[in-house]
């Protein structure tokens, strides 16, 4: 592997020079370059365009007193082989200010689900369609809770305040697109996206803004809206023009990553120029929360931010979320530190996940009620010869 790693790394560097000249070069025809993005239809995601291309922003200065809201999340998913269908979501949350009187916050919030209610999501008035909450589906429903308790934190902000709400990973909810109309329905439109609203209408009486972090992205976005500069089409169809394509000349930047072409364009706390994604669940049903995103430069790492529309477009809370981003980045050792203590409030060891099991089974049984495990369970935990 290494060795492989090693042959490649001259052609991985040409290409990613070219996507560097290609930016740059583009920079002249942007608007020409945004018309045709808009236009195109393609299999794979490309970054919508907003001020620029290679625009590069300094940190702006920092409030002298400010807070900084973050929530994180660990579950214990169902287990089949167990002896009753139960999951387990803990939430992290730490609430830090900063200023003349400095004070931290830090908390878990587990809760047990275990009623029919809470195992299903189910189509109003439908039978047979129900979609069980674990796994995948699981992970998305901890991160709308992740979100329902910044929303209630936020609520609780002094008027007049300075703050940033921060989340960890993704504001696009990837995983629901792969499940019914009602799924996304119950928890996007009902859940996630209303408690991103009772939190953007909290700007009213306080300055508050929102953001997810994502650290050491592997998305290509931008370099996507390169591909498009690249191909000779004026209006590129993927699914009509790329089968009979004898160039590719989108395949020269192939394999670059935005995080490599940004690492080249910016200086240490700069961030990039805004864009826009561009997924058919955001453009679908976010609506005024619509995803932007930019990248931020931390030491030799580069950070994706997303940010909601309603921030992207108000320039205060657009500089609010870079100075306190960059901050926290700068505090924690090149991470959030109010992301990394959510973490570390959330987070459920293995241990910890056994004893919940045992709790569970122990108290079945002091109620006389069945604890019957699968076979496979039951040989997990028992040493035999």
């Amino acid at each position: 592997m290494v060795a492989r790693l090693k042959a490649g790394s001259q052609e991985r560097q040409r290409r990613l020079n070219y996507a560097l000249d290609v930016l740059h070069n583009q920079t002249s025809d942007f608007n020409n370059l945004k018309r045709k993005i808009a236009s195109s239809r393609t299999t794979w995601l490309v970054a919508g365009l907003v001020d620029g291309l290679d625009r590069h922003y300094k940190p702006p200065p920092a409030p002298t007193e400010f807070t900084v809201l973050a929530t994180d999340g660990s579950h214990i998913d169902v287990d089949r082989h167990r002896s009753t269908r139960c999951y387990l979501i803990n939430i992290g949350s730490v609430v830090l200010d900063y200023g003349d009187s400095p004070s931290a916050t830090l908390d878990s919030f587990p809760s047990l689900y275990s009623g029919d209610e809470d195992l299903v999501i189910a189509p109003a008035g439908v039978k047979g369609r129900e979609q069980l909450i674990e796994g995948t589906l699981l992970g998305i429903k901890r991160g709308v809770d992740e979100c329902h308790q910044l929303a209630q934190l936020a609520a609780e902000l002094p008027l007049g305040s300075s703050s940033l709400a921060l989340l960890d990973g993704s504001l696009i909810l990837w995983g629901l697109e792969a499940y019914p109309e009602f799924v996304a329905e119950a928890l996007l439109t009902q859940g996630f996206l209303s408690y991103l609203d009772d939190i953007r209408k909290l700007n009213k009486d306080k300055r508050l803004a929102l953001a997810s972090y994502i650290s050491f992205p592997r998305s290509t976005d931008v370099v996507n809206a390169l591909r498009v500069a690249l191909c000779p089409q004026d209006i590129l169809d993927t699914d009509l023009h790329c089968k009979t394509c004898d160039t590719r000349d989108c395949d020269k930047v192939a394999g670059v990553r935005d995080r490599e072409l940004f690492l080249n364009l910016l200086s240490q706390g700069e961030r990039s120029a805004l864009f826009i994604s561009q997924s058919s669940i955001v453009q679908k049903r976010y609506g005024e929360h619509q995803v932007y995103f930019f990248y931020l430069r931390l030491d030799d790492e580069i950070a994706r931010v997303e940010i909601p529309r309603w921030v992207a477009i108000n320039e205060i809370l657009l500089n609010l979320t870079h100075a306190l981003v960059l901050d926290q980045c700068q505090r924690g050792q090149g991470y959030p530190v109010a992301l990394s203590e959510a973490h570390e409030q959330a987070v459920v060891t293995g241990a910890d996940r056994e004893n919940f099991w045992q709790l569970v089974e122990s108290s079945l049984v002091e109620e006389h009620l069945p604890t019957l495990t699968s076979a496979k369970s039951f040989s997990k935990r028992t040493r035999w010869v």
